[in-house]
């Protein structure tokens, strides 16, 4: 008879002790549990006890978690976790170095559990962490593990990093202004900091105050890929706790220290890969220095100013002024101002005076920078773009002014000027790092493609918005290519061409019209049941063909192989082990057998008994993902049969050939992948002669029926 639902067969185990194997009833309070487990190992007082999982970070079992207990589980019995943190407390003042430090290394390794972090906190256990660290006797591995075990019980919010102490932040700034300090103690300290200036106003401006940027410059340079992503953090951190006067202030700074050059270099094409964290970091950094464009962005231009009036003019002149000196020599005031608004027109500003164009925000101001940065910086570029639009009279010139305007608003979009930092993101562009005025520089690259693109539609006035998609198209697909320098970038923009994106265009609406028009989807489920049929054959004949697997232990894997194949018939599993370099053996010579009608089920990962939970380790991971087992009636008893997969495939084969044999559906992600390229193909040849036949959505409406029946057709008379 099975067990019941909430009932789990789990192992305990204590040190030097026979392990229990019990029934652990979910329904019964834990405190129960436990004082059975101590009875049968004759233990008073269960109170001082408690469970733990035996792998991963140990962490306690309570009745909040009791949950995750699953059929196979290992448990140990320890110290409960309010005299275990009373213990370490008690060494970490201790008078031997020795024993400070053995209670760090046992308290960071509790550090993660929730339970125990509370028991530590709750008496005073940061204090005396705090009191480690700010005393500062040990420079080296003791401090290192007080930081880290500070970090981990801060990390579950419990207390608030608003509560630190300033004289125990000025400490940590010490740490991280000091010379010749170990290598471990740094990143921690300027972790820490990081963590106070995003979290408390008040402890940030003293962080930004103590800690100069100069010293943040050092600690990039150092070529310690962790002591750079924590400093590029803490640096970050002080820019978007930072007024946008002062991150300009500080932004600044850092340039002319050659900043942006070092991260060019040094990180972003160091011959280290790029860390997520460090990705990030880099991410907040472009955000931070887009986003002082935003002041700009944000501002209309003002008629009444003298100095944006200036500017107005400068773009005149520098187009114009040649032919305006020669025509408006000698002319009076009226009829030079009658020039200046038709040259203005020219210029491609939708009103005589350009003032009211530019009264929109965004942009702004920021596309009257864009036009100046682009005239004076590409004066010939500038010139051709302007001269050759405004000399034609077939209503194909493109605008010089409303492009720019209309161009700046798709960048800021594009890059998401002026929007809030994400917590996660890592999507930075390398080019804005490669060189100085990025997103000026990134304008007149994208106006030139603007004017090309213009000329490839033969666009019209009218045709003004669809130009600008089309453009927008060609910038976010280039973009996302995430070229690594702008003359990279402007190489893949300018060979995306008009004709390129409709190419790309249609392709895609194909695809999307051949995956969900109706009549494709009825079809495609109509071809199901068949292709399963197919895929379910292939799996069973892999099975056929066997598969060698490493012997498994309770402690690793080895390096001795066994072969296992199904029979031709499809009624007995035969396997039985065999000798490295030597081919698949016959079905013929396996010794051991398993009928296929003894086979109850089929596990698959921590379900399978081999493989217990190892916690979050790469290799353990790997094995876990790649475990399945057989469960068969043996006698009376029940037993399995234990596999690990060489490879992921070989899973997915396995697995699906044995729920093939029992009957069960194969959903495993091979399956899928398999089953959607066999219905692609499948509809493309279905589809072949429905080629340029446009599909309706709808099937065609059944005609009404007849007004009468009386209709019949006499068999009985004979054809000629």
């Amino acid at each position: 008879m099975a067990p019941p639902r909430n009932v789990v067969k789990i192992a305990v185990q204590m040190r030097d002790a026979i392990p229990q194997l019990i029934q652990l009833d979910q329904a019964k309070p834990l405190a129960a549990v436990l004082k059975e487990v101590c009875d049968a190992w004759s233990l008073p007082h269960s109170e001082r006890y408690a469970l733990q999982f035996a792998d991963g970070h140990r962490r306690y079992i309570t009745e909040n978690n009791r949950m995750e207990i699953k059929n196979g589980s290992i448990l140990c019995l320890s110290t409960a976790p309010d005299r275990e943190a009373e213990r370490l407390l008690r060494g970490l003042q201790s008078e031997s170095r020795e024993g400070r430090r053995e209670a760090l290394r046992h308290l960071l390794l509790l550090a993660p559990d929730l339970t125990f972090a509370r028991e530590v906190i709750s008496r005073d256990g940061l204090q005396r962490l705090g009191t480690i660290i700010e005393d500062g006797d040990d420079l080296g591995e003791v401090l290192a593990l007080a930081l880290r075990a500070f970090l981990e019980l801060m990390e579950h919010g419990v207390v608030s990093w608003e509560t630190l102490s300033i004289p125990f932040v000025r400490k940590v700034v010490c740490y991280v202004n000091m010379n010749l300090m170990d290598a471990s103690v740094q990143p921690l300290a300027l972790g820490l900091l990081e963590n106070v200036t995003l979290s408390s106003p008040t402890l940030g401006q003293l962080v930004k105050s103590e800690v100069p940027l100069d010293r943040l410059l050092v600690h990039l340079q150092v070529m310690n890929q962790q002591l750079q992503t924590k400093a590029m953090a803490l640096l970050t951190a002080l820019l978007q706790g930072a007024t946008p006067a002062e991150r300009k202030h500080m932004l600044d700074y850092l340039w002319q220290r050659n900043l942006r050059q070092f991260i060019y270099k040094n990180i972003i094409h160091s011959a280290a890969p790029l860390g997520d964290e460090m990705a990030h970091h880099l991410y907040v950094l472009q955000a931070l220095m887009l986003g002082l464009l935003e002041p700009r962005m944000r501002t209309p231009l003002d008629p009444y100013s003298q100095e944006q009036r200036e500017q107005l003019q400068a773009l005149r002149q520098a187009a114009f002024e040649p032919e305006g000196e020669s025509v408006g020599a000698g002319l009076s005031a009226d009829r030079r101002r009658s020039l200046c608004a038709r040259e203005f027109r020219k210029l491609g500003f939708s009103n005589s005076n350009p003032a009211q164009d530019l009264e929109r925000v965004p942009p702004g101001l920021l596309a009257l920078d864009n036009m100046l940065y682009f005239s004076r910086q590409a004066p010939s570029a500038y010139s051709r773009f302007v001269l050759e639009n405004s000399s034609r009279e077939d209503k194909h010139e493109c605008p010089f002014a409303r492009s720019s305007i209309q161009l700046t608003v798709l960048l800021c979009d594009l890059l998401h000027v002026g929007e809030p930092c994400s917590e996660t993101a890592q999507d930075f562009s390398p080019m804005f790092f490669g060189q100085d005025q990025s997103f000026h520089e990134l304008f007149c690259v994208s106006i030139q493609l603007l004017n090309k693109t213009w000329k490839e539609m033969r666009a019209t006035q009218e045709d003004f918005d669809k130009v600008m998609q089309v453009v927008r198209e060609q910038l976010a697909r280039t973009l996302a290519l995430k070229p690594s320098s702008l003359e990279l970038f402007r190489t893949k923009v300018n060979a995306l061409t008009y004709g390129e994106v409709l190419r790309l265009r249609q392709t895609e609406r194909l695809h999307q019209e051949g995956t969900l028009a109706p009549p494709i989807l009825e079809l495609r489920e109509k071809l199901k049941p068949e292709l399963m049929g197919l895929i379910r054959q292939q799996r069973l004949l892999r099975l056929c063909e066997g598969t060698l697997f490493h012997k498994i232990s309770s402690r690793r894997r080895q390096d001795k192989l066994w072969f296992c194949c199904l029979s031709p018939k499809h009624k007995v599993l035969q396997y039985g082990d065999v000798e490295e370099g030597v081919g698949p053996p016959t079905p013929e010579s396996l010794p051991e057998q398993l009928p296929v009608a003894d086979i109850r089920a089929l596990l698959t990962g921590k379900d399978c008994p081999h493989v217990r939970e190892k916690g979050s380790g790469k290799q353990n991971k790997d094995v876990c993902e790649l475990a399945f087992s057989v469960s068969y009636d043996h006698g009376e008893e029940e037993a399995y049969l234990n596999f690990i997969a060489p490879s992921k495939r070989e899973f997915h084969l396995w697995t699906d050939g044995l729920s093939a044999l029992l009957g069960n559906p194969m959903g495993s992600e091979q399956t899928r992948l398999d089953l959607e390229q066999l219905l692609t193909m499948e509809t493309k040849l279905r589809l072949l002669e429905l080629e340029n036949v446009p599909i309706p959505e709808q099937p065609p409406p059944v005609p009404p029926p007849p007004t009468n029946f009386n209709f019949c057709y006499d068999c009985s008379i004979a054809e000629p």
